[in-house]
């Protein structure tokens, strides 16, 4: 996976912080049976954003836009991707819901084994 540069806005509900952060790793941790929901962690460089320091990036809307175009980049869905709840955010990930359409692509695109 090539890395990305995400900028955040300091839209969110957890922090006023602009800043620009870099994607390191994209990994599904979860999908059900069904194959119609999931969770994607998106990892970040702890050293671009702490999230002791700046909160979480959770909720801001340009982080997430910038998400969208990222993954359509890559040939994934941007637009079957959304922040899960609070709960679900990492120290050093954005947790976030896919849909199925997301989940297809991923398993295309990485040879994913049913």
């Amino acid at each position: 996976m090539q890395k990305a540069i995400l900028n955040t806005d300091g839209s969110g509900y957890w922090s006023r912080t602009a800043t620009q952060v870099t994607v390191t790793d994209l990994q599904i941790g979860y999908v059900n049976a069904e194959r119609d929901f999931g969770e994607l962690c998106v990892y970040f460089n702890t050293q671009d954003w702490d999230c002791n320091k700046l909160g979480l990036i959770y909720t801001d809307r340009l982080w997430l836009k910038e998400l969208g175009e990222y993954l359509d980049s890559l040939g994934l869905p941007g637009t079957d991707v959304s922040y899960s709840e609070q709960g679900m955010q990492g120290d050093d990930y954005v947790s976030l819901d896919v849909g199925a359409d997301f989940i297809t692509a991923w398993d295309l695109k990485f040879a994913v084994k049913n």
